[in-house]
């Protein structure tokens, strides 16, 4: 199977925006909400919504936020009228930048991103100017600490009958690859066979990426960390790999 780039240094790290346990429940929220506006609020019936109850739980947050929020959706808890775009641009070293936003004043967050960009050395983009190099994909990893015994040719066979696209040995981890489509199967094949998960969720993965270091690289972390603090940024998602 062909090699994967190395995850690590394209998504951008998220241990800044996990410590904030507020600003992630109100984003788990609006996620749950447009998922079960959008798809109705059955999570079986529902992928998506399935995936963001699943993340709002690893997050630990309640059930009873996690209920409210889908009845905010369905329109039966009075509706909060959130809508889902994405923004782009590029970066610092002409990196590409695609952020998932939600919000409930469109003419507000464009103005405030469209700042954010120009004055940290970017410049935000018409919409698809960047869309196209990112493709909607299930991304799974599995730590060897956490599963000792596992070798890659058993996690191999067992993901590709569950309907992986790719798999990468990444030295401390094994890198799995899915379609959307095929991502709750290959967690589930993981589960049964009692396989611990790190990261698994749908992302967008970048087709190519661009090498960044010096002050480009700085420049770059400090713009990307602003636009994940952002209220109405959802996902922040990046074509760069970090230069030593």
């Amino acid at each position: 199977m062909a090699g994967h780039s190395k995850w690590a240094n394209i998504k951008h790290r998220k241990e800044k925006m996990d410590s904030v346990r507020g600003k992630i429940f109100t984003k788990l929220a609006r996620e749950i909400m447009v998922a079960a506006r959008l798809g109705g609020g059955d999570p079986e019936a529902n992928p998506r919504l399935k995936a963001a109850i699943a993340r709002a739980r690893e997050a630990n947050i309640p059930n009873e936020n996690i209920q409210r929020a889908i009845l905010k959706g369905t329109g039966e808890l009075g509706a909060e009228n959130y809508e889902e775009v994405f923004y782009e641009g590029y970066g610092p070293g002409g990196v590409a930048i695609l952020l998932k936003i939600m919000t409930d004043n469109r003419n507000r967050t464009a103005g405030e991103i469209r700042h954010l960009f120009s004055k940290h050395g970017g410049n935000m983009g018409e919409a698809g100017s960047v869309q196209w190099i990112f493709e909607e994909k299930g991304y799974i990893t599995v730590l060897k600490e956490e599963n000792p015994g596992v070798t890659e040719e058993e996690l191999l066979l067992m993901v590709l009958e569950a309907g992986a696209e790719d798999l990468k040995d990444d030295g401390e981890q094994f890198e799995i690859i899915t379609s959307p489509e095929s991502f709750e199967n290959v967690k589930e094949a993981l589960i049964s066979s009692n396989i611990k998960t790190s990261v698994a969720e749908i992302t967008m993965l970048p087709k190519t990426t661009v090498p960044v270091s010096g002050d480009d690289a700085q420049k770059l972390l400090k713009l990307l960390d602003l636009f994940e603090d952002h209220d109405d940024v959802q996902e922040v998602y990046a074509n760069f790999e970090l230069v030593d």
